[in-house]
């Protein structure tokens, strides 16, 4: 497999080009591979939260907690909503072409790049100003967390600490998208000047061949590895354990006792 495809420059020197599509389909089986295995693992695993005994103990010791617990405000589900719109559209229009379906994909294309540039712009100062910017982050703190989890799943029964408001799962997955969204959003903008729209003139000539070559393959690498990352967060949406998640997406809070089931309330403290 050709992970890299190359060219000659009008100097006649070789230069990278874009990233070989065939990394398209090893992103594609790669992200359905992992839904199969995790799929059959989750059939042998007790996948532990809190046991029903002692959800009812810290539930009847916290009667002042409202029954329900807010999780995301309006205005972090919008940006959630219209990133996810976004990102479809933009693997949409990137990719059909190449699997054959032709259509005028180009202004679609970088129309939803702008709006998920403007989205996460929004995001990153919402973030920082107006909610727990660290709470998302992983660090040394959460090594206990990780590996309690580690050996519940091996079928262990430990008292290791509970997440925060973010399990360790959606913390990692986020770390992960910071990087590839970052790198397919950069890349996009600048590659902008080699197409005509309403906002500047059109410049193929910004930089040399071998610096689009470079911008090209960083907006394929993390564009491949979109879909496999998109392909995982639809799939963990659906799965029955997880749709309390999806719900709070919806609607912005969970249930008390779901809160106490999954979460440390020592380390998500709920203000009355």
């Amino acid at each position: 497999m050709n992970f890299l495809t190359w060219g000659r420059s009008p100097w006649g020197e070789w230069i990278l080009t874009h990233v070989s599509w065939d990394l398209l389909w090893a992103s594609l089986f790669a992200g359905l591979a992992f839904l199969a295995a995790h799929a059959s693992y989750m059939l042998l695993s007790k996948h532990r939260k809190r046991d029903a005994a002692e959800t009812d103990a810290m539930e009847a010791a916290r009667r002042d907690l409202p029954t329900r617990i807010a999780r995301h405000s309006l205005a972090a589900r919008l940006f959630h909503w219209i990133m996810a719109v976004a990102m479809f559209v933009l693997l949409f229009t990137a990719f059909l072409p190449i699997a054959g379906v032709q259509f005028a994909w180009v202004t679609w294309h970088w129309v939803a790049g702008l709006v998920l540039t403007a989205a996460i712009l929004f995001h990153v100062v919402h973030a920082t100003f107006w909610m727990d910017f660290w709470s998302i982050w992983v660090g040394p703190t959460d090594l206990p967390e990780l590996k309690a989890e580690i050996l519940r799943e091996l079928g262990h029964e430990v008292s290791g600490s509970k997440p925060g408001k973010y399990p360790l799962g959606n913390r990692l997955y986020h770390l992960v998208i910071v990087v590839a969204g970052l790198a397919v959003v950069t890349s996009g903008l600048f590659m902008m000047v080699r197409v005509r729209t309403p906002f500047f003139t059109r410049n193929p000539y910004l930089f040399a061949d071998a610096t689009w070559g470079v911008t090209y393959v960083s907006h394929g690498l993390a564009g491949v590895g979109l879909v496999g990352l998109v392909i995982a967060h639809v799939y963990f949406a659906v799965r029955p354990e997880k749709w309390w998640i999806t719900k709070s997406m919806l609607l912005g809070w969970i249930t008390r006792r779901q809160y106490l089931e999954h979460h440390d309330p020592d380390r998500w403290v709920v203000r009355q």
